[in-house]
């Protein structure tokens, strides 16, 4: 036999006391398939005295909420990963005149082997712009500058930097 249904096939009566424990529950914060099941009711019996006593089962509001919440998170974490770009890229950007460490492993002994140059080579020089080019691009994605112009100055510095690095290293 079906819930909420007699032997001879009719619908059950709603009585008060299950009006009332479905407020109860509701306000519980049990859902409409868990007070059906605990008050051995179909949902849509649930839904109706729910909707007779001005309850709801609707969750958009705290489901809004919880989304809202969520992007503010990303937000903010973006917005940290886009300083630790930053970092990077100025921490890099200041190794490109600095004296460079290489190392050699081979040779017949297979010998490992260090030497400090007084500056990276041209190829490396170009690998370390790009990497900070990546690292202020991505950071500028990630948190744009405020609408004060910012992003074409920004764009403007760096293209001046890599012009005049070009010009004192070449474009190798």
């Amino acid at each position: 036999m079906s819930r909420g249904v007699t032997a001879m096939g009719t619908a059950k009566p709603v009585t008060e006391e299950e009006r009332q424990r479905v407020r109860e529950l509701h306000a519980e914060g049990k859902g409409r398939n868990e007070i059906a099941e605990i008050l051995g009711r179909g949902g849509r019996t649930i839904s109706t005295i729910a909707k007779d006593l001005g309850l709801s089962f609707s969750r958009a509001a705290e489901v809004r909420q919880a989304t809202e919440i969520r992007q503010a998170d990303l937000a903010a974490r973006r917005a940290a990963f886009a300083v630790k770009l930053q970092d990077i890229a100025e921490a890099e950007a200041a190794k490109i005149n600095q004296p460079h460490t290489y190392w050699d492993w081979g040779g017949k002994e297979h010998d490992f082997d260090t030497h400090t140059a007084p500056e990276p080579t041209p190829g490396d020089k170009r690998a370390y712009m790009s990497l900070v080019a990546t690292a202020v691009d991505r950071s500028l994605r990630l948190a744009p500058p405020k609408e004060e112009g910012g992003a074409d100055q920004v764009g403007s510095l760096l293209t001046n930097l890599f012009d005049q690095l070009r010009a004192r290293h070449g474009d190798h």
